[in-house]
């Protein structure tokens, strides 16, 4: 057997086999035989007969002594190389081939002679040659004939009828009738009158065949009047076989219908993992896709109705009664619904699509039992995410709703469009990024980039660490520093200390301002100035190439193009830095209508070295203070006594990951 062939190696191989059949050149030509035919075909289209592909569109007659003669019409072509098509689409297709057992297109078949003994005479039928087969000859006609005991016949008419193989029957000559020794038939019924079986008896001297009309009027008569099997009819009037029951009639067996059933558009089975190929062909481990993600809106299923049984018959007309399909109720669960349409099963929220308890769910909240590691691969969820234990090095966790880690997260990605809480700690060892669209919780944070779309709220300190957050930064409880690293937060710092007594990390605390519109600034500035160098250098190149112009009246056509290049470059870039400092200004404007006034405050100390910004004031600590809140007035830095954060945050503790509002 030849190796199987996938999709998209079939499909090209059915490409090709179109391709040749397009270009085949295909004549329709007619005579007295399918042989005159095919010669004259093969003349017209260049190739030998053996050659041809044909199909027979007319069959011809040689009529009653020319009486009614019909010619032959066949449609003829050459023959496609099929088989040398199939080997190059294998070579094509990475050495596979297709299975050895190919069916030829014309299969060969000798002609043939049929003798028939009729009431009217003796008849005569032959049959044309298939593909290379070999033509029936005027001996076996006659050879049959007289193994009837015909007698007296036209051996010219017999000459003509070989010469049209027309598969006719035609009367060519008389023998001895005797009625009495005429072929007999007998019918039984069987399988509960599903089958009908005949039994035929040889006629005697004399006596005549049984033709496929008398058979099937035979049948009729005893009440066989369904599924008759023709093609057997006409084989037994051409090849009797005698003395033996043959099944000529079969009932049609009643089809339940089927019950209705569900499609689903999504994967059910749990144990099937959906290992993702990169394009170097390897195989990422991490991305196991055990998680089905759905959106709102979403199709899941579609109900198929059950279908009406289809009623059997048995040979005598009789009608078997067949079951209609059940229908089954939709397996509706949480968070699913029928469409308007009444059959397709729709998704509610976004969520992890299963299949429970015979029940299609989409479950807003997904539970890892363990840890995030190589059991489990990266989990991305349209929903909350709940992890028990750990999040190890390498893994990512995406939700668009919380995350909930009970255990420790390693130097990996946690993003989320809620809020992320982490019952233990962050150690990113200089890699591990936490995103939150709200507030951020831990314990403890060290080594690793964390921004939040609201607050970050430590208890046990944070460590030459990243941390950006849009309203404030809290790092409260008995052992809560912030040591080392840039934090920047819109409103407010607060930390029980500030720095370390040695001074080894540098520590850098921003407030008063926007953090990703100040970071958004910083890279729009960054722009500016790499642009004005590149201004001031063409301006240098053009101030060049006129002075040479002016010299000489005219520059070279080759100096006058680098000329011209340089003046568009240049306009483009002064259009470029215009653009920057609109934006830059609309950023500045926005910084400077921020509310919020911005402070630093530790409840326990803040050690030389840290440094301090609010707004665009900078200050850097000389000295050791205490319990000392750090606040902007006229654009110079003042201090209090420590203040408390003003609003309840503290007190309401983390977040349920449960609810992602």
């Amino acid at each position: 057997m030849g190796a199987t062939l996938g999709i998209d190696q079939i499909a090209e191989l059915m490409r090709r086999y179109l391709e040749e059949d397009g270009a085949k050149k295909s004549i329709v030509v007619e005579a007295d035989s399918v042989e005159e035919a095919l010669a004259d075909a093969a003349v017209q289209l260049g190739v030998t007969v053996r050659r041809l592909e044909y199909e027979i569109l007319e069959k011809g007659s040689p009529g009653l002594l020319g009486a009614g003669r019909r010619p032959w019409k066949v449609k003829a072509s050459p023959q496609a190389e099929k088989r040398e098509v199939a080997a190059a689409a294998a070579d094509d297709l990475g050495g596979e081939s297709l299975p050895e057992a190919v069916e030829p297109l014309v299969k060969d078949r000798d002609g043939e002679c049929f003798v028939r003994l009729t009431p009217d005479g003796a008849l005569l039928k032959v049959t044309a040659p298939l593909g290379k087969g070999r033509r029936a000859q005027e001996r076996q006609a006659i050879d049959k004939l007289h193994a009837r005991a015909v007698r007296s016949f036209d051996e010219a008419l017999v000459r003509e009828v070989i010469k049209q193989a027309s598969s006719d029957y035609v009367r060519v000559g008389d023998f001895i009738s005797n009625p009495a020794n005429d072929a007999l038939i007998t019918v039984d019924l069987g399988d509960q009158e599903m089958k009908a079986f005949v039994t035929m008896t040889p006629p005697g001297p004399g006596g005549s065949d049984l033709s496929k009309d008398a058979i099937l009027s035979f049948l009729r008569n005893n009440r066989v009047v369904h599924g008759v099997l023709e093609e057997v009819l006409q084989e037994l009037e051409d090849k009797p076989r005698y003395r033996e029951a043959v099944l000529v009639a079969e009932g049609t067996r009643p089809q339940n219908g089927r019950d209705s059933t569900v499609q689903f558009s999504f994967e059910t089975d749990k144990t099937k993992y959906h290992l993702k190929e990169a394009a170097d062909g390897r195989v990422n481990f991490k991305e196991l896709g055990l998680i089905q993600n759905v959106v709102a809106g979403q199709p899941l299923a579609r109900k198929l109705p059950p279908e009406l049984g289809q009623t059997g018959r048995t040979v005598t007309g009789k009608v078997i009664p067949a079951r209609n399909g059940k229908d089954m109720a939709a397996p509706l669960g949480r968070n699913v619904h029928m469409g308007d349409d009444g059959s397709t099963i729709i998704a509610d929220i976004n969520g992890q699509v299963i299949f429970v308890g015979g029940k299609i769910n989409v479950e807003e909240i997904f539970t890892v039992p363990g840890d995030v590691d190589l059991k489990t691969g990266n989990i991305m969820f349209l929903g909350t995410v709940i992890v028990q234990g750990n999040v190890e090095d390498g893994f990512s966790v995406k939700a668009s709703g919380n995350i909930e880690v009970r255990g420790n997260v390693g130097k990996c990605d946690l993003i989320a469009e809620g809020d992320i809480v982490v019952h233990q700690g962050v150690t990113g060892k200089s890699g591990g990024v936490i995103q939150a669209g709200k507030s951020i919780w831990a314990k403890f944070i060290e080594n690793a980039s964390v921004e939040a779309g609201e607050n970050v709220i430590v208890s046990d300190g944070i460590i030459n660490s990243t941390v950006v957050a849009n309203k404030k930064i809290i790092c409260q409880g008995k052992r809560a520093a912030i040591v080392g690293g840039r934090y920047r937060a819109c409103e407010e710092i607060n930390a029980k200390t500030l720095g370390s007594p040695v001074g080894s990390a540098e520590t850098i605390v921003e407030v008063g301002y926007d953090p990703k519109s100040k970071e958004k600034m910083d890279q729009l500035q960054a722009q500016v100035y790499r642009i004005k160098r590149q201004v001031e250098e063409l301006d240098k190149n053009i101030a060049t190439l006129n002075a040479i112009k002016k010299q000489k009246k005219e520059l070279p056509e080759d100096k006058e193009a680098i000329l011209q290049d340089y003046l568009i470059r240049r306009e483009e870039q002064v259009q470029e830095l215009r653009a920057l400092a609109k934006e830059i200004e609309a950023i500045q404007t926005y910084l400077n209508g921020l509310k919020s006034k911005g402070r630093i405050s530790a409840s326990g100390r803040i050690y030389p070295g840290v440094k301090l910004v609010i707004k665009d004031v900078k200050e850097e600590i000389k000295n050791e203070q205490k319990a000392m809140t750090f606040y902007l007035e006229g654009q110079m830095f003042r201090t209090t006594r420590y203040e408390e954060p003003e609003d309840d945050i503290l007190r309401r503790g983390p977040p349920d990951a449960h609810k992602a509002d």
